[in-house]
């Protein structure tokens, strides 16, 4: 079973601990970064939400969603997604969890549960960095379609890209 828990301060530590293992850090590379803005959402200074992922009982990783309208020069990156559309992004940091078949549920059912219920957005997308194939192959399992390639920070990176009228 798959569930979202709202992230809290006491969390903190764990998404830290997670943003530092190897496997982790190899894709997600600003650490520290990500920390304070997740203490900036959680202090209302920004509006991105966080949440656990929590599979069977256990705590396994962070997902977060962002309304790309709030962040403008990413919209920007993304094109044609503009009003009406999500951000979303991952990580699973349990080291254990990977390569189970986790990932393509959790975005199926993130999106489902908690993107989509958000009046107004009616598409989300993500950006995933080419060289990581696991990943976008797990978007593509959860109904994500490839849209186009775009650079972020130098790198290649495949625009995934889900519409509520597709998720299951």
């Amino acid at each position: 079973m798959i569930e979202f828990e709202p992230l809290r301060h006491e969390h903190l530590a764990l998404l830290r601990e997670w943003l530092g293992r190897e496997h982790v850090s190899r894709w997600w590379r600003s650490g520290e970064e990500s920390v304070g803005h997740a203490e900036d959402a959680l202090a209302g200074r920004d509006a991105t939400d966080y949440y656990m992922i929590v599979a069977d009982g256990r705590r396994i990783g962070m997902i977060e969603t962002y309304r790309l309208d709030d962040h403008p020069e990413w919209a920007a990156l993304v094109g044609e997604a503009g009003t009406g559309a999500a951000g979303l992004d991952l990580l699973i940091g349990e080291a254990d969890a990977v390569g189970r078949g986790l990932g393509p549920r959790v975005l199926e059912t993130f999106a489902r549960e908690v993107v989509f219920r958000e009046p107004g957005i009616e598409a989300v997308v993500a950006t995933v960095e080419e060289a990581n194939r696991r990943s976008w192959r797990a978007f593509e399992k959860a109904g994500f379609r490839h849209v186009r390639d775009v650079e972020e920070e130098g790198l290649s990176h495949r625009l995934m890209w889900l519409e509520r009228r597709y998720a299951q």
